[in-house]
């Protein structure tokens, strides 16, 4: 008798079938993880090209945010280790695009703390992305500033901007449970606002915060329906001052079955790991082998991340080029 596995794999093969939520919530609860793992990545294989990109960030402002996000270090509701500074400056933006490039990083976001950046922060931001585009050229460029307009959208497509990081982080029904702040809707009113500048998306979310697998399937099929050009998959690391600081982590098994899902959902998305992905093996291997393709280098925003080297090295090993 055909598994759920082989059918739902075989559909979306031959049929381009889109998975629906009752079918990817069986997926998810197969006794075999290995058997979901492989399928997975050989819809990876199927549906994606061999080269992957390899991004980077730069923390560009850094804490003091208004929003009571309850994953982040960076709030100022919550009492944490985590310091505070200002827009960083244009040169020294540079200075770290150009270390970026000089270690095969093909994409480089600059992502600053708070609601949204507005006023003299943002000129600053801005004259940071004028000083890179000029001086470092062949790194394409993002920027995650947060909730900002179409017309700050518009000004950053115009000092070389290609693609708009922000995250939802979980389905709408679970939102409540991690920021009331700001909404949802928020969220995704940005995301348009993106769109209709014409700038492309990277929009993901965090696993782990307390959620369970029908909060996840919910915000995979969520991010199908956004369309972004770059998934980032983030599994939370519990910040001591948080209110997530006890979070119950989620076993390595269930962090790959979580990416298998998500790939079968969107059998050709870039699906990148991203904060967290060391608890997947060196430096996330597994998560490779369970149908991810992308990743994000060096530090992320609050916790420490793997070197170019390393990361380079591992996509080698694994069979994908990068751009």
């Amino acid at each position: 008798m055909e598994s759920i596995i082989q059918n739902l794999y075989k559909r979306i093969s031959e049929e381009n079938h889109k998975v629906d939520f009752d079918e990817a919530m069986k997926l998810y609860s197969v006794a075999d993880s290995n058997e979901l793992f492989e399928s997975a990545n050989n819809l990876r294989k199927k549906f994606c090209p061999s080269t992957t990109s390899v991004c980077s960030i730069i923390n560009a402002k850094q804490g003091r945010c208004s929003e009571n996000c309850k994953y982040c270090a960076q709030s100022a509701w919550w009492k944490t280790d985590c310091p505070s500074s200002d827009v960083i400056d244009a040169k020294l933006a540079l200075e770290k695009t150009k270390y970026a490039a000089a270690n095969k990083i093909s994409r480089l976001s600059l992502v600053t703390a708070g609601k949204g950046i507005s006023g003299p922060d943002f000129e600053k931001v801005l004259e940071c992305f004028k000083t890179i585009t000029e001086g470092c050229p062949q790194v394409k460029l993002c920027a995650s500033l947060g909730i900002i307009s179409y017309e700050q959208m518009l000004r950053l497509k115009e000092v070389g901007i290609v693609r708009y990081h922000h995250n939802i982080e979980c389905c709408e029904s679970y939102y409540p449970n991690i920021c009331t702040s700001h909404s949802y809707g928020d969220r995704i009113k940005t995301l348009q606002a993106a769109k209709k500048a014409e700038l492309e998306l990277c929009c993901g979310g965090i696993i782990g915060l307390g959620e369970g697998r029908a909060e996840r399937v919910k915000l995979a099929l969520a991010l199908r329906e956004i369309g972004p050009q770059s998934i980032p998959i983030n599994i939370l690391s519990p910040i001591k001052g948080t209110p997530l600081e006890n979070a119950k982590e989620l076993s390595k098994d269930e962090i790959l079955r979580t990416i298998a899902v998500f790939r079968f959902i969107m059998p050709a998305a870039t699906l990148r790991t991203a904060a967290g992905r060391k608890k997947l093996g060196r430096n996330g291997i597994d998560s490779f082998k369970s149908g991810a393709n992308a990743l994000i280098s060096g530090d992320f925003l609050t916790i420490e991340g793997s070197s170019n080297d390393e990361d380079l090295q591992m996509l080698e090993e694994l069979g994908f080029q990068p751009e």
